[in-house]
């Protein structure tokens, strides 16, 4: 009688869970935010530096927990070495020398944290604000869409070697290392010639570098910036971006699955910014159209506009769509919730709507929450056929108006580690459950 009550129980539970579809947005048991990320980090002090990076890294290095490291302008890992972190290991960027981490094309990070002890990359002022120091650079050899399968990341650096700044290639395995349990913290340095730095590029990378466990916070750039390659990204987190938090471009292959971005109507760039920015080409010139355009596949994402006043907001401008995605690109998106956005996707004004560009562009078991709208082409305010297309029963999309407080679990939590995952009548959304004897 035991075995079937709990049989019964079980199947009950998973019909409810069913209709209440709480396995949307961010999932997991438990809140995987706790322990490794930081929502307050300009109230930690890591201490004064005790060791000096700079110039070329040419031999294997390994960088310990015991000792706090400064970021002195470029500092590139060249001549395929190896740079391995601690867990727990602190990398501070120089404000004055624009410190950079350069991974080159060959070579590899090996930074694997700990859920305890997180690796964390941040400023050194002792006010910390966006863009106090350069970002992290991770160099591939996996396929771009540019002509020639090869480029350069231009922003004013100055290697030894051309070769310490070239991306792109034939290999779409490639392996550039690790990072795992890792904070990159008010990073994306504005410059005079080269514009903006991105927290973390990661250009031409391959598939079997892995990307878990990432938090990008106060970025002035780009929070994560995608140029080509086959990358696979998994619980990453960008928070308080004042640019895009995901860019992806020039024929990036994407998987992005279980994150996040949390975005503020108070933070934000003047050229604005989203959540994400899916385009295949800044000109048409720039790309070879016989190689793979910009394709991301993404699912379980929380992307979330956190506003005292989002109505007033949205009237005086501060907040704006949470999609942007460009011709020639292609969006897989499911399982995912969009909440507090003007509108929550726009689709660009040269990408014509028929049938071959809506199978590019795929919005499945979705949770549009609070938006002032929520599939359009730029510029044009008659969306009727998209919400009829994306509205039709088969796609499973569902539609809300309901605060923060009662879509997800506590958004506000004071002891900074708040828990986006969604709400529904009371059920966490995760993907296990659990009987008990």
């Amino acid at each position: 009688m035991k075995n079937l009550t709990q049989t019964i129980c079980l199947l009950l539970l998973v019909v409810g869970s069913s209709f209440a579809q709480q396995e949307k947005g961010i999932i997991g048991k438990n809140n995987w935010l706790n322990n490794w990320t930081e929502f307050k980090p300009n109230h930690i002090e890591h201490g004064e530096p005790t060791q000096i990076l700079s110039g070329n890294i040419t031999q294997d290095t390994k960088l310990t927990k015991r000792d706090t490291y400064l970021l002195l302008g470029n500092v590139f890992v060249t001549d395929s070495t190896t740079l391995t972190i601690e867990p727990g290991t602190v990398i501070i960027g120089d404000f004055k020398t624009n410190g950079t981490l350069i991974i080159s094309k060959g070579s590899k990070i090996m930074a694997e944290g700990e859920e305890t002890d997180p690796i964390i990359f941040t400023s050194n002022r002792s006010v910390k604000k966006e863009g106090d120091w350069g970002g992290i650079f991770i160099l591939g050899d996996a396929p771009i869409n540019k002509f020639g399968n090869a480029s350069s990341v231009n922003y004013g650096l100055q290697p030894s070697s051309f070769n310490n700044i070239s991306y792109g290639g034939s290999n779409p395995q490639s392996n550039s290392g690790v990072l795992k349990y890792v904070r990159i913290e008010f990073a994306g340095k504005r410059t005079k010639d080269f514009g903006y730095f991105n927290s973390l590029t990661l250009a031409g990378v391959g598939s079997k570098t892995l990307i878990e466990n990432v938090m990008v916070s106060y970025s002035d750039g780009n929070s994560f910036n995608i140029i080509g390659g086959v990358v696979n990204l998994e619980k990453v987190v960008s928070f308080r971006s004042k640019s895009n938090d995901y860019e992806f471009n020039f024929g990036t292959q994407c998987n992005i699955r279980n994150s996040l971005a949390i975005r503020s109507p108070y933070v934000s760039g003047s050229n604005g910014s989203r959540c994400m920015y899916v385009a295949s080409y800044d000109k048409k010139e720039e790309v070879d159209f016989s190689k793979k355009s910009t394709s991301v596949k993404a699912e379980n994402l929380t992307l979330i506009n956190v506003s005292e006043n989002l109505d007033s907001d949205i009237k005086v401008g501060l907040v704006r769509e949470a999609l942007y995605i460009a011709e020639n690109a292609a969006l897989d998106i499911s399982k995912s919730v969009i909440s507090g956005f003007n509108p929550a996707v726009i689709i660009d004004k040269n990408v014509q709507i028929n049938a071959q560009n809506l199978d590019l562009m795929k919005f499945s078991d979705m949770y549009f929450n609070n938006c002032k709208g929520n599939i359009f082409t730029e510029h044009d305010s008659n969306n009727a056929d998209l919400e009829n297309w994306y509205g039709n029963r088969s796609f499973f999309n569902v539609y809300s108006k309901g605060s923060d407080a009662e879509t997800f679990i506590d958004v506000k939590n004071s002891s900074r580690r708040p828990d986006f995952r969604l709400r529904i009548n009371k059920i966490i959304a995760s993907n296990a459950i659990e009987i008990e004897d």
